[in-house]
């Protein structure tokens, strides 16, 4: 199977940055769209930022301007860094992969989430 393990969350001032990380390993033939996820309490999940396999980035309007996903296909990595953090950003951020998974001599698509990476914003 696929792992996919986060690093870089903690606690921050608002206007503060931080560095997301997230790596994937396992039986991994390829890697399609990446992407970061939050939630925060009491609220759903929702989407941050997605990057595709070619680095297309694509960013949901509250983050543009002050996060930027970047990937290196070579590491199975991904990076979420993000500037100028605001209260409003605190939450768990999950690491998402769209990954054609090696089994044997077969290939199959799945989705694959990392354990989560708290984030907090104080103002």
């Amino acid at each position: 199977q696929v792992q996919l393990v986060e690093s870089g969350g903690g606690l921050v001032q608002a206007g503060g940055s931080l560095r997301l990380s997230c790596e994937a390993s396992g039986s991994i033939f390829s890697i399609n769209d990446m992407s970061w996820f939050r939630q925060a309490p009491g609220k759903q999940r929702e989407l941050v930022a997605r990057i595709s396999k070619g680095g297309a980035p694509d960013y949901r309007d509250s983050v543009e301007g002050r996060f930027s996903i970047s990937r290196d296909n070579s590491k199975n990595t991904v990076i979420l860094q993000m500037t100028s953090l605001k209260p409003e950003d605190t939450a768990i951020y999950y690491c998402n992969a769209e990954v054609d998974v090696l089994a044997g001599t077969t290939v199959y698509d799945s989705v694959f989430w990392g354990q989560g990476t708290q984030v907090t914003v104080s103002s």
